[in-house]
């Protein structure tokens, strides 16, 4: 139910919607609204939607009521193009509230209203080139729930596509790589808010299941149109950065603390002041990464990436799309006997580097395809994959804080005992 106070007198509409399938801010939704007399549901009013279909005897209807409110001032645009198309541009800036908690509404919506879709993404690129924007499937009503379900800006972990075994490559493709750029833009858009390092995490991995995925593949998916991957590189670095520091100061430091410490009253100390400057440290970082968020170039490109994974694709002519489930074997198969092939020869940490990558690139890959694998090969290269970015993850993370205590000017002897852990694990 929604007010809208405009013109001489308020009116009341009562409006359903439904859920947009998919994880991209390009959404296809049905949507039926009708004037109303004031706040209270009208079942009648539904009689030309697909309600009836879906609650006959007005049962759920009838057990419906309040769960958050949205009020915001909206001002719109209606932009008309030389070549007839329409777009409706809205800006709606105000809270959506639910038991005494708010959060922000702050946001831009393009309708389009006739011609096609990509005077969308006309229109919102050339808005992108001078405000900082970032694209969301999620909409009103689903900030609502959430905050009245406590998990508005948590972290939003991986989902797995739904492949089947009678689908072409493309299709494939294309589902898998929508649902990892959404995993992508639901926690940058977290980022904004949350101090959460889980959020930063999810990120992180969002955007190298996002990169793996395009080189999985990269045969079949669009050339035309493709983003620019290193117009991106600085926020991943940044990203990057946080991720250090966060590892460091959540995971790997605090199971050394004790065994430093040993009841040591100076030790103590120079173990809190280590502490104190890489909780500063960490959230300077993240100030710097929302800045990063800030830059309309981010923006431009996440519009891009999103155009070029919404433009159907049907390949050159005369070809026909591949055949998922034999495709995937190849591909996981290939990946699965490089990473075996690079482990065996790795004998430096930057070599071993190399190889962690590989082992994540390679079970990120599995993951997206493991509805048209064989089960055998899941359970057994995904283990593999796992323990290996683990086994050299660890290394890697005791390696990175060392590197940071020293950047922090921590006390020689803490970095010291630091650096005499990770040599005798690495002697292991």
């Amino acid at each position: 139910i929604r007010r809208v106070d405009a013109g001489a007198a308020p009116r009341w509409l009562q409006t359903l919607k439904t859920g947009a399938p998919g994880s991209s801010a390009l959404s296809r939704r049905g949507e039926w609204e009708v004037p109303v007399d004031g706040p209270a549901l009208e079942p009648g009013a539904l009689d030309a939607a697909a309600w009836s279909r879906i609650d006959p005897d007005g049962t759920w209807l009838g057990a419906l009521e309040p769960c958050f409110a949205t009020t915001f001032t909206r001002t719109i645009w209606m932009v008309r193009r030389r070549d007839g198309s329409i777009v409706e541009v809205a800006l709606d800036l105000g809270s959506v509230t639910h038991a005494g908690r708010s959060a922000p509404i702050c946001e831009l919506e393009l309708e389009r209203k006739a011609g096609p879709v990509s005077a969308l993404f006309d229109i919102a690129q050339q808005i992108a080139r001078s405000v900082a924007v970032l694209p969301s499937a999620m909409s009103k009503a689903q900030r609502g729930y959430a905050l009245a379900a406590g998990t508005i800006d948590a972290p939003t972990k991986a989902a797995a596509p739904r492949l089947a075994s009678r689908m072409g490559v493309r299709e494939a493709a294309h589902r898998v790589m929508s649902e990892m750029f959404g995993h992508f833009t639901a926690n940058l858009n977290a980022l904004l808010r949350s101090d959460d390092p889980e959020v930063v995490h999810q990120a992180r991995v969002a955007w190298r299941r996002l990169r793996s995925a395009a080189r999985l593949f990269r045969s079949v998916l669009p050339a035309d149109g493709r983003p620019d991957w290193s117009a991106i590189e600085p926020l991943r670095v940044s990203l990057g950065d946080l991720r250090d520091l966060d590892v460091a100061r959540t995971e790997t430091l605090p199971a050394l603390r004790e065994d430093f410490v040993a009841g040591d009253a100076g030790r103590a100390q120079a173990w809190e002041a280590m502490e104190h400057r890489l909780a500063q440290a960490s959230a300077n970082q993240r100030a710097t990464v929302r800045h990063r968020l800030q830059d309309p170039a981010v923006g431009q490109w996440l519009l891009q990436a999103t155009r070029w994974l919404e433009t159907p694709d049907e390949g050159p002519a005369g070809t026909d799309d591949p055949s998922l489930r034999a495709w995937a074997a190849r591909r996981a198969t290939r990946l699965h006997r490089r990473l075996v092939r690079e482990r065996t020869a790795a004998d430096d940490p930057r070599a071993l580097h190399q190889v962690r990558l590989l082992a994540k690139r390679t079970r990120y890959s599995i993951e997206a395809l493991r509805g048209v694998l064989p089960r055998r090969m899941v359970r057994t290269w995904y283990a593999q994959a796992i323990d290996l970015q683990r086994d050299i993850g660890s290394r890697r993370d005791l390696a990175q804080a060392i590197v940071l205590l020293e950047r922090l000017d921590a006390r020689a002897d803490l970095s010291a005992f630091v650096r005499g852990v990770a040599t005798g694990r690495a002697m292991r």
